[in-house]
C-alpha cells in the first residue's frame, strides 16, 4: 500500500491528524475483526468510521472523495505500529496488550484449590508457637484456632455454618481438636493475635521470592457493621457514619501475592506506611528491583528508602510538585518522569496489580468484616489477606511449578 504525502520534507496534514486521534482518542479505537477497526469521529461523539487496513479503505467522507489515505487510516496504522511518517520518523501508538490466561493450569488450580489450601494452611500453622501453660484448664492449641478461623473466612460463611468444614479438617488430621465457633470468636477478638496473623501473611508469600522483583503499594478500605454517632448541636439531631478500616499492602506484580500488610483506621495516611511495607518485604528475603505507587506516596523519604534497597521508584508527580527536590532521589525521578514519560508509564502501569489484588480479595472473601470488636475487625482483614495468599500459592503451583515450603531459612545476601 503506497503512502500518500504532500512532499518529502513536510508531513502530510492527515498523518498529523491521525497522530492527534491516537493521542486524544486512541483508547477508543476498537478492533472489530481481523484488520477491520472502528475509529471514533472527532466531531460526533456517538459516531465512528470503519477502517479496513488490508484494503486500505475507510467509510469517512474524506476517503470517499479523495480515495487516498485518510486520518482515520493513519490512526489505525499508528496504533498497529505499521507506519513510517512522511518525514522518515516511525510513529507508534500505545498498543493494546492482552494477558492470555493459561486455562489448563487455571482449571486445575480451581478444581484443587480448597484441598490444597488446607494442606498449605497446615504447613503455615506448624510454625505457630504455643505459649507454655503451667496451671489452669488446658487451653486450645493456638495453631488449631488460627486454622479454624482461616478456614471460616475462606468458606465465606458464618462461624456456625463453617463448623462442618472445621470438623472435617479435624477428622482428616489437619488439626488436633475442632474448636467451637464461640471459641473462634473469642480468640479472634484478642489483640495479641494481630502480630501472629501478620507474620503468617508475610510467611505465606515467601515461597514466591524467586518470582517477584517488582512491587506495588497501595491501600484499600473494608466496611464494618459499626457506626460512629454524635449529636449535632447545629441541626439539633443525632447523626452517624459507618466506620471502615484500611489495609495497607505491598504486592508482587507477577503473582499478586501480598508480601507485607498493615491494618489501620480509615483516617490513617497512606504515605508514611510505604517505608514499613518495603522494609518488611526486603527483610523477608525479596529482591526488590522496582516499586510503583500512586501520587499519595510521593515524598522524599519514600524515594530515598526505595533507592536505599537498590530499587527504582515509579511514583508520578503531583501538579504542584517542584522540580528541585531536597534529595538526589527526587531529582532523578523528576528527570526520568519528565524526559521518559512513555517508559515511565510502562513501569508505573504495574501498579494496577495491587488494585487487582484488592479486587480479588473482596470478591472472594467479602468487601466488609462481620466482627464488631475493633481488634477482631483487624484480625479478620488479615485472615482475608492470608486466604488470598494461599489461593495465589495454589495457582502458582500449577502455573509456575513451584513447591511451597514454609519456615525455611532465608538465602544469604550476595
Amino acid at each position: 500500500m503506497d503512502e500518500t504525502t504532500t512532499s518529502e520534507t513536510t508531513p502530510d496534514l492527515r498523518s498529523q491528524r491521525g497522530l492527534a486521534i491516537v493521542a486524544g482518542h486512541g483508547k477508543r479505537i476498537r478492533q472489530i475483526v481481523g484488520t477491520t477497526y472502528l475509529v471514533p469521529s472527532q466531531t460526533n461523539e456517538s459516531g465512528g468510521y470503519v477502517v479496513k487496513v488490508e484494503d486500505g479503505t475507510c467509510t469517512c467522507p474524506d476517503y470517499e472523495l479523495r480515495g487516498g489515505r485518510c486520518k482515520h487510516l493513519w490512526a489505525v496504522l499508528i496504533i498497529r505500529c505499521e507506519v513510517t511518517m512522511p518525514d522518515g520518523s516511525v510513529a507508534t501508538g500505545e498498543r493494546s496488550y492482552t494477558y492470555p490466561q493459561n486455562w489448563p493450569a487455571y482449571n486445575r488450580a480451581q478444581c484443587e484449590e480448597k484441598e490444597r489450601v488446607q494442606v498449605l494452611l497446615r504447613g503455615l500453622c506448624d510454625g505457630v508457637v504455643q505459649a507454655p501453660q503451667k496451671t489452669g484448664r488446658p487451653r486450645l492449641q493456638l495453631a488449631d484456632v488460627i486454622y479454624g478461623a482461616t478456614l471460616k473466612v475462606y468458606s465465606t460463611v458464618s462461624g456456625r455454618r463453617a463448623t462442618t468444614d472445621i470438623r472435617e479438617a479435624a477428622k482428616s488430621g489437619m488439626i488436633e481438636h475442632a474448636p467451637s465457633y464461640n471459641s473462634l470468636f473469642r480468640y479472634v477478638e484478642r489483640p495479641e493475635l494481630l502480630p501472629i496473623l501478620t507474620m503468617l501473611v508475610e510467611e505465606s508469600a515467601t515461597p514466591l521470592r524467586a518470582l517477584e522483583q517488582k512491587f506495588a503499594g497501595d491501600s484499600t478500605g473494608f466496611a464494618t457493621n459499626t457506626y460512629n454517632r454524635w449529636f449535632d448541636h447545629k441541626y439539633g439531631e443525632e447523626k452517624k457514619e459507618q466506620r471502615w478500616i484500611k489495609a495497607h499492602a505491598m504486592v508482587g506484580t507477577v503473582t499478586n501475592v501480598i508480601t507485607a500488610v498493615r491494618v489501620t483506621e480509615s483516617y490513617e495516611a497512606d504515605c508514611p506506611e510505604l517505608k514499613g511495607l518495603l522494609a518488611t518485604t526486603v527483610a523477608n528475603g525479596f529482591d526488590v528491583k522496582e516499586v510503583s505507587a500512586d501520587k499519595a506516596y510521593l515524598s522524599n523519604e519514600n524515594l530515598v528508602a526505595i533507592e536505599a534497597v537498590g530499587a527504582v521508584p515509579y511514583t508520578p508527580f503531583k501538579s504542584n510538585s517542584n522540580p528541585s527536590g531536597s534529595t538526589d532521589a527526587w531529582n532523578r525521578l523528576w528527570h526520568h518522569y519528565s524526559l521518559n514519560k512513555r517508559e515511565f508509564g510502562r513501569h508505573y502501569n504495574q501498579r494496577s496489580n495491587v488494585e487487582s489484588t484488592f479486587s480479588s480479595v473482596k470478591r472472594k472473601f467479602g468487601h466488609s468484616v462481620r466482627s464488631k470488636c475493633i481488634d477482631a475487625q483487624y484480625n479478620e482483614v488479615l485472615l482475608k489477606c492470608l486466604c488470598s495468599n494461599l489461593t495465589t500459592l495454589v495457582h502458582s503451583i500449577h502455573e509456575f511449578g513451584i513447591e511451597p515450603k514454609f519456615w525455611m531459612p532465608q538465602p544469604e545476601a550476595a
